[in-house]
């Protein structure tokens, strides 16, 4: 397997360092943190230029046509910058779901304008009581007399939700709460009648909201994929968002890296650099070794991440998401290691 970037995912990596480091300081990113908006506009309108935004989806909507490693590279340089823009729950999650689930004509109209920068998505699948099931929809689908939906319920901690044009929401039309049979996805625009959202900040600097649907009525054609199997493509969008975040994570950890690094070069004590003392240099390279650790878990779950078996999925997935000190990480995908 090669596992050496491609000239095109080299050159993008540098677009978006010499952005980072031009436009995108720390400085800069505490007072989009602190803006109504939370992110920059200006920004994501540079993302859609510079082919960001159309990055996953297919060539025929206007798409790059990439894959999973090229998201990794984007996410790696996000957690670099601690970019506050919404890629990953309106490219990543919902435009993957939008890509492998709606309907043709529903992949017309939609993906063209996310790549475009004109739409913003937000996934709006927990709920207060079901922790992270997915399984757990307690918001109800009902079937109106004209051939439409009818949803009701509260979808907690959306992310991105203060700023997204449309909701991809979860929600019951049979069965209990709880079952994995019975969950339909439906698309819902934010003006519509009966939804509201209570936002609030997120400890990252990010936003997010409680979506509330009280009676929300829906065309037929709101309808995502098959109704009553939505869970299946949501665990998958979830599993992606999780190895993007992974991505994510250890672009932050080689900035902290780099950060010290430099640091320990240019601080001195007793009239030498610190760097200099053996204790420190131990600990440095223990950090540096934990991270090529987490840049390999990243890059097998994003190498399994699209893999239609779940259970092969979710175990890459799970063995890159950080663990306790000490704790054994889970067998990987594809090993001999029993589970």
């Amino acid at each position: 397997m090669d596992f050496y970037y491609s000239n095109e995912q080299l050159a993008l990596q540098d677009t978006l360092q010499r952005f980072i480091r031009r436009d995108y300081g720390f400085e800069r990113r505490r007072e989009l943190a602190g803006s109504a908006l939370g992110f920059s506009a200006e920004a994501w309108t540079q993302y859609a230029e510079l082919g960001l935004l159309s990055l996953p989806f297919p060539k025929e909507f206007g798409g790059l046509g990439g894959n999973a490693i090229d998201i990794m590279l984007v996410m790696e340089q996000v957690g670099r910058g601690l970019l506050l823009e919404p890629f990953l729950s309106t490219i990543v999650m919902c435009g993957g779901l939008i890509r492998d689930a709606a309907s043709e004509s529903l992949r017309g109209l939609v993906l063209p304008r996310i790549a475009a920068g004109e739409l913003q998505l937000a996934l709006a699948c927990y709920e207060a009581l079901g922790r992270y099931d997915l399984s757990h929809v307690a918001c109800t689908a009902v079937r109106t007399g004209d051939g439409g939906w009818r949803l009701t319920g509260q979808k907690t901690v959306v992310l991105d939700a203060p700023s997204a044009d449309m909701f991809l929401v979860t929600a019951r039309g049979d069965g209990n709460t709880g079952d994995t049979q019975g969950i339909s996805l439906f698309l819902v625009g934010r003006q519509a009648a009966g939804l509201s959202l209570f936002a609030y900040p997120t400890q990252s600097g990010g936003r997010a909201a409680d979506v509330r649907l009280e009676n929300v009525t829906l065309a037929d054609e709101a309808l995502v994929g098959v109704p009553g199997r939505a869970l299946a493509i949501v665990e998958r969008a979830v599993d992606r968002g999780v190895a993007a975040l992974c991505a994510e994570a250890v672009g932050i950890i080689a900035a902290l890296n780099e950060a010290t690094l430099c640091y320990l070069k240019t601080r001195k004590q007793f009239g030498v650099p610190i760097g200099k003392f053996q204790a420190l240099q131990h600990r440095m390279a223990d950090m540096l070794i934990a991270a090529e650790q987490a840049r390999s878990m990243a890059i097998i779950a994003a190498v399994y991440v699209d893999s239609d078996d779940a259970v092969e999925r979710r175990r890459a997935v799970s063995g890159a998401k950080p663990r306790r000190p000490g704790q054994s990480p889970p067998p990987v995908a594809g090993s001999n290691s029993s589970t």
